[in-house]
């Protein structure tokens, strides 16, 4: 029988605020394919990203009806089966770009790497939750949890998808935080992450990506190759000033100068039409959105689900951020998505899912058992 608690402790507030910005990032998303063409017909991707997002409320309805616990127990078979997707890319993977980070599962094409991020947040919120101790977390402690990062971490960086193994590596790092660790363990990791950095340069990058830093460090070095993207983006930006020049008039998007205007660098697309207001607008929206989940995860009274809503909030900040610096020119092109706005499958499901744990948590931690 249906439980009417549902109704009663539903967060609508969360609910609504989710509903806005999806709207607009499809406002925004069907001038970012259809401005400059004489067609009348919507946009493949315009019609795709429907179906994604009709998907993911799907999702989003499903998964708040999964208890808590079941989750907790589940934690790493869920945690396995995306390890799993990974190491399948690795021989089965689609080529695009110069990666192989796509799986193709009948008609549809997922990133495993996007659903990875939820793996690491449940299997991590399960850990977590039977350590907790006032004294925070000694090194001995973090074993386990830095083996569950590594694992994905490696298998994503070889892709190459640098942009979200570092993603993955900031939701791990802040939600150990959230659960408290020893001074010593917190400074002594800090020292490593300077030494790494070195390293990782020599070692590590390949040229491509050692070329994204080196432009976000001065993109007037290489305008028409690796700066275009920087340069382009922030013509975008700086010409929409305070009202935009108006929905469908963007010339940087019209004219196809903007590179990738409907996925990664959508927010240029945005800004140039809608100008600071607009973007202003968004922003709030976002803010809500962060604020709403960490205020679910201080309410929530079960550890399990209070950590839980704490990753998947990191989750969609992180990729905020990361997004706006990168458009912006205060970070280097890594290929994260704006969540809830730039078109793509795997980011669709995986972020609305994240709302639905949210709105899961948001039930089960004051409620419902």
């Amino acid at each position: 029988m249906f439980d009417r608690r549902f109704i009663d402790s539903f967060d609508w507030g969360l609910l609504v605020i989710t509903i806005f910005t999806i709207a607009l990032g499809l406002v925004v998303l069907y001038s970012a394919v259809t401005a400059g063409t004489s067609s009348d017909e919507l946009d493949i991707l315009f019609k795709k990203q429907i179906i994604w997002l009709s998907g993911g409320f799907l999702m989003m309805g499903l998964i708040v009806f999964i208890p808590l616990k079941t989750l907790d127990k589940g934690s790493l078979f869920i945690y396995f089966a995306s390890v799993f997707l990974l190491v399948a890319v690795l021989f089965l993977g689609k080529h695009a770009g110069g990666a192989q980070r796509w799986l193709a599962i009948g008609p549809f094409t997922v990133q495993p790497s996007e659903m990875m991020k939820l793996s690491l947040i449940i299997a991590l919120s399960s850990v977590f939750s039977g350590m907790i101790n006032e004294m925070g977390l000694s090194f001995r402690d973090l074993i386990k949890p830095g083996l569950i990062l590594l694992l994905p971490f490696v298998l994503i960086l070889v892709q190459p998808d640098l942009g979200t193994s570092l993603l993955l590596v900031f939701i791990a790092a802040s939600m150990t935080l959230f659960v408290k660790v020893k001074k010593e363990v917190f400074f002594t990791f800090f020292a490593i992450g300077l030494a790494v950095i070195p390293l990782a340069w020599n070692f590590i990058l390949k040229d491509y990506q050692k070329s994204r830093v080196l432009t976000f460090l001065d993109p007037s070095s290489d305008p028409l190759g690796a700066g275009y993207h920087i340069i382009q983006s922030k013509i975008a930006i700086g010409s929409g000033m305070l009202w935009g020049k108006g929905y469908l008039q963007g010339t940087q998007n019209a004219l196809a100068f903007l590179p990738e205007h409907h996925t990664d660098f959508i927010l240029s697309v945005f800004a140039e039409e809608w100008g600071l207001s607009g973007s202003a607008f968004l922003l709030f929206l976002y803010f809500m959105l962060i604020l709403w989940g960490l205020n679910i995860s201080y309410c929530c009274r079960d550890m399990f689900g209070s950590i839980l809503a704490f990753g998947v909030t990191v989750m969609i900040f992180w990729q905020i951020f990361i997004n706006i610096s990168m458009v912006m020119g205060l970070m280097p092109v890594v290929g994260v998505p704006l969540p809830l706005i730039s078109y793509g499958g795997s980011s669709i499901i995986t972020n609305m899912i994240g709302i639905g744990i949210l709105l899961n948590v948001s039930i089960r931690g004051s409620s419902l058992p």
